[in-house]
């Protein structure tokens, strides 16, 4: 049972029902990382990411009430312009499981159109910018149709329980520059079911920061995150983590109040190593780096070294580089990106990034 289980939210079949909503949702960067999962998509440790700005997906759902409700889904996807069925039997797993809070989606036909700025499965947290946005434009269509009085607040939080569902990180992604998911006893509003925003938990020092996203590979992963959470769960090192990952969380929000760029930058590399060592020290191993990330994490620290100019690298669970620094220096850190790190990004390829206003919701 949820808690946003509701069985009155069926379409009165007198009433004709079609329209479009849509979403434009932004991927983000996890600086403690969720890895593992229990119950029905619950993490193991919370976690706390940097909302993005260009790395998004913008999602459009069509939808019109059909002549009779057999209690399936019925839904096509675009992704990009192309009709994508393997796409289609995700998501439509994915509805399946929200029956009980959206009983009205058995009612219509639906066209889904989905759209990235950013390679898909190249380890920028796809699946955070897209479930959001389907989990934004499906709050949406419930507001339209049964003009549901929510409040804002109660309106994200929705949405980022309903993301949850489809990919944990997901549910960060409906917030503003900072968001937490996952209980700790640091934020007492914390949880596990849904995301809360922390903009008012930042220094100024950190709430105009860059991500710069160093594309190194722009193929698919060789391993997914679902299959990388699914091993965590039977994982040598679980418990060991789960004590880690609170530890730092405690540390890392102290840093992001007080504005410690180098209690920062020491947890959040350390944060991307731990992410790949436990996926090198799983049963079976696996490894997302490549060559040319290594090269671009020695620039960085050679750089930093030299310059005393607060960048930092993460990574998320794959081979490209998020390079994290202050706004202050961003024509410092531009000409090195340049001149040093091109060279190793993928046909010189990377995306200008830096935290975002959260997602927006797009006018028909």
């Amino acid at each position: 049972m949820n808690i946003y289980d509701n069985p009155k939210l069926k379409i009165d079949s007198k009433k004709e029902v079609n329209g479009t909503v849509g979403w434009k949702s932004p991927s983000n960067i996890a600086l403690i990382k969720y890895w593992g999962k229990y119950g029905n998509q619950l993490p193991l440790n919370p976690s706390i990411s940097f909302t993005l700005s260009q790395a998004y997906t913008q999602t459009t759902i069509e939808y019109k009430q059909k002549k009779k409700d057999n209690g399936k889904i019925d839904l096509d996807f675009y992704f990009e312009g192309k009709l994508k069925p393997d796409f289609a039997r995700r998501i439509n797993k994915y509805f399946k499981n929200l029956k009980e809070i959206f009983p009205f989606i058995t009612q219509l036909k639906l066209e889904i159109h989905s759209d990235n700025s950013f390679p898909h499965s190249s380890g920028i947290a796809s699946s955070a910018s897209s479930m959001s946005s389907l989990a934004l434009s499906l709050c949406s269509i419930e507001r339209n149709i049964f003009d549901t009085e929510i409040s804002t607040k109660e309106f994200f939080e929705k949405a980022s329980f309903i993301a949850r569902l489809g990919s944990g990180s997901a549910c960060r992604s409906v917030y503003p520059k900072a968001a937490l998911w996952g209980h700790t006893e640091k934020i007492p509003e914390s949880s596990n079911y849904f995301a809360i925003p922390v903009k008012k938990h930042l220094h100024d020092n950190f709430r105009k920061f860059h991500d710069d996203i160093l594309i190194v590979s722009k193929n698919a992963k060789s391993k997914s995150s679902s299959d990388g959470h699914a091993i965590m769960s039977s994982h040598r090192f679980k418990d060991g983590r789960i004590l880690q990952a609170n530890k730092r969380l405690y540390f890392l929000l102290n840093a992001l109040k007080s504005g410690d760029f180098e209690t920062f930058g020491e947890i959040v590399e350390n944060e991307a190593f731990t992410l790949h060592g436990l996926m090198m020290s799983s049963s079976p191993a696996y490894v997302l780096m490549e060559p040319n990330t290594l090269n671009i994490i020695n620039q960085i620290k050679t750089f930093r070294k030299n310059t005393k100019i607060p960048a930092f690298f993460s990574l998320d669970a794959g081979p490209n580089v998020h390079l994290l620094y202050p706004d202050a220096y961003s024509i410092q850190v531009q000409k090195f990106i340049d001149d040093n790190l091109v060279r190793f990004c993928k046909d010189g390829d990377y995306i200008k990034d830096y935290m975002g206003t959260g997602p927006k919701e797009l006018d028909f």
